[in-house]
C-alpha cells in the first residue's frame, strides 16, 4: 500500500502547471464565460485533462497550437467526457466534437485547420447551445478576453 501511495504522489508531482484566465463565447442565446486553464507548453498540452476525476461546469482549456493547422486529440488517460471546440485564427468556432469517451484512444481530428482547441465538459455544447460559427473571445485571437 506504502509503495502504491509513494508512486501515486510521485505521478502526481510530475503533473504540469497550468496558467488561468477566462474567456467568452458568444452564442445565439448570449455570451457565456469560461474559466480556463492554459495548455502552452508540448509538456502541459501531452498531459491537458488527463487525469482529472472532475471539470466545473464553466471550466476549460484552451490549447494554443501557435498556428492555424490540424489538430488531432485522443481520450487517453482522460477520466471525463469532453466536448472539443476547433478554433479558427479569428475566434471562430470552425468545428466541434461532442462527448469525446473518456479513456478512448480514437483520434480525434479538426476538419479543417485551427489555431486552437478548447475542451469543455462534455455536454456543455448542447446544455449552451454552442455552435461552428459562435465566436470565442480571449487576446489569443486578438478580440480580447
Amino acid at each position: 500500500m506504502a509503495l502504491l501511495l509513494a508512486l501515486t504522489l510521485g505521478a502526481q508531482a510530475q503533473l504540469a502547471v497550468f496558467k488561468k484566465s477566462t474567456l467568452t463565447i458568444d452564442t445565439a442565446a448570449g455570451p457565456r464565460r469560461f474559466a480556463i486553464e492554459l495548455a502552452l507548453t508540448p509538456a502541459q498540452q501531452e498531459q491537458g485533462l488527463m487525469f482529472r476525476r472532475e471539470l466545473a461546469p464553466d471550466a476549460g482549456m484552451l490549447f494554443d497550437l501557435g498556428s492555424e493547422r490540424p489538430a488531432t486529440f485522443w481520450m487517453k488517460n482522460t477520466l471525463i467526457p469532453l466536448d472539443m471546440l476547433f478554433i479558427a485564427g479569428d475566434g471562430r468556432i470552425a468545428d466541434i466534437h461532442q462527448r469525446a469517451v473518456p479513456l478512448s484512444e480514437a483520434i480525434i481530428a479538426s476538419k479543417v485547420p485551427v489555431r486552437a482547441v478548447l475542451e469543455l465538459n462534455g455536454g456543455t455544447v448542447a446544455r449552451l447551445g454552442i455552435k461552428p460559427g459562435d465566436v470565442v473571445h480571449d487576446a489569443l485571437f486578438g478580440n480580447g478576453g
